[in-house]
């Protein structure tokens, strides 16, 4: 039952180290269970994080229950023991925050506007930026968008979508949602016609 501890002690580490919400945490998430544990594929972690954007919830908590569960369930086999883990990286992953925000709700509105603390909150803003920038680019991997080599059609058509997103986002301010729905809509039609 090792990897319960193991389970435990990095998403404690994620929670205490990452910054900037889910987003932020994703490329740690994905450089401990992937890279360092080896717990997931690359692929399986790309699932669990497009799972993890359809549910309700934080993404960084809803990661933290999917990884733990298939960790778990990889190591073990067993899915109660699978539900296990996914209790215990979800309240690992959350306790740091818990600890920080009773403590910060309890003198923030006090030293709120103090030289120092308006300091390191200038400072965290552009490493958060930072970090969701590196989720981001995490997620563009061969699995997700092609490659001009490997599968050209995916590739340009994910590129087409990328950038359509992002000027309607930027330029047109359409919601999120609908352009998320849009894309599903246009990713099932082409691919299904695509696939024939």
């Amino acid at each position: 039952m090792m990897i319960f501890i193991e389970l435990f002690y990095t998403f404690l580490k994620i929670g205490l180290f990452s910054f900037g919400g889910g987003y932020g945490m994703l490329s740690v998430i994905q450089g401990e269970v992937v890279a360092r544990h080896g717990w997931l594929t690359a692929a399986e972690f790309t699932d669990i994080v497009a799972i993890s954007q359809m549910t309700p919830g934080p993404i960084g908590i809803n990661s933290a229950t999917y990884v733990g569960y298939t960790a778990v369930l990889n190591a073990t086999g067993s899915e109660l023991f699978a539900v296990v883990g996914s209790l215990v990286a979800s309240f690992a992953v959350m306790l740091p925050s818990i600890v920080l925000m009773l403590i910060v709700s309890r003198y923030f509105m006090k030293y709120s506007k103090h030289p120092s603390v308006e300091a390191v909150f200038k400072c965290l803003r552009p490493a958060v930026v930072g970090l969701i920038a590196s989720a981001a680019l995490l997620l563009m991997t061969e699995e997700n968008f092609g490659s001009p080599v490997g599968s050209p059609l995916q590739f340009w058509v994910s590129v087409a979508l990328f950038v359509a997103a992002f000027v309607a986002m930027k330029f047109f301010k359409v919601s999120p949602i609908l352009i998320l729905l849009l894309a599903g809509v246009f990713g099932g039609v082409f691919y299904g016609v695509a696939g024939e």
